[in-house]
């Protein structure tokens, strides 16, 4: 049975800028509204343009922003930073949440498509922390969550280029945590496991026919996989993500926390 959304800390996050990148939809779009819903000012970045600016003004918090933005590209992030420190004058927290799925087999795994997908998951993440840094750092304070995935810790067949990269963000996660935990700055990583996202119901979909499943049947074998016997939903990783953001979260850095009701153990 899946729960129902409890109750938000009101005003946890009052007056604290939070930068989400991949906010226009699924476990973006319920960070960012987790984060409004708690007080904070929140910048949604996304190069969905529309769904993005649906996002933002969905937001209960008092001042929200919403910018075009190509995480695979260096120019285009530095100016979606450049716009949030110009509207909020600092970034207390960057949710680097980014990311697309593909996945085929090894042998037939084109360069452009690797390219594309280590270029939006890994180099994007890359990119906002590196954006975000110097900012933090002039403050004495901050918070990084990356959002890696359960396939940066397992792997399963037909998904090599994804796996890597969500390797690649929890490895990457672990530096900044080293190199910026001096300057008051935690880093960690999120891992969710299948999240019942749009892009999860397509990726379910796609799979399923490669083994004669329906997506629909194969997201139920997907959900008797775990422990809880049901698949996540965005806001049950928001919570995750706005706990790590948390004051609660001032002595966690460095790890990569499983959010995937129990996957990992089967």
């Amino acid at each position: 049975m899946t729960e129902t959304e409890p109750k938000h800390f009101q005003g946890r996050f009052d007056g604290q800028v939070v930068v989400v990148t991949g906010s226009a939809t699924g476990i973006g779009r319920a960070t960012a509204n987790r984060f409004g819903r708690e007080g904070a000012l929140v910048a949604c970045l996304d190069i969905n343009v529309a769904d993005n600016a649906v996002t933002a003004e969905g937001l209960e918090s008092g001042k929200t922003l919403a910018v075009e933005c190509d995480v695979r590209d260096h120019s285009s992030q530095a100016a979606a930073f450049d716009r949030v420190i110009e509207a909020f004058g600092r970034v207390d927290v960057l949710v680097a949440c980014a990311g697309i799925y593909v996945g085929g087999p090894l042998r037939s795994v084109p360069l452009d498509r690797w390219r594309n997908i280590e270029a939006t998951n890994l180099t994007g993440v890359l990119l906002s922390n590196q954006l975000v840094a110097p900012t933090m750092i002039d403050q004495g304070s901050g918070s990084i969550i990356n959002v890696s995935s359960m396939a940066g810790k397992t792997s399963w067949p037909n998904s090599a280029e994804y796996s890597a990269t969500k390797s690649g963000v929890i490895g990457l996660t672990r530096s900044v945590a080293m190199e910026l935990g001096p300057h008051g700055i935690t880093a960690n990583a999120v891992c969710p496991g299948n999240t019942l996202t749009d892009m999860v119901r397509s990726v379910a979909g796609e799979v399923g026919e490669t083994v004669g499943m329906s997506g629909d049947n194969w997201l139920a074998m997907r959900a008797d996989d775990t422990a809880l016997k049901r698949l996540a939903q965005p806001w049950e990783v928001a919570g995750v993500i706005a706990f790590l953001a948390s004051s609660d979260a001032g002595y966690i850095t460095g790890q990569s926390i499983e959010v995937d009701g129990g996957l990992i153990l089967s």
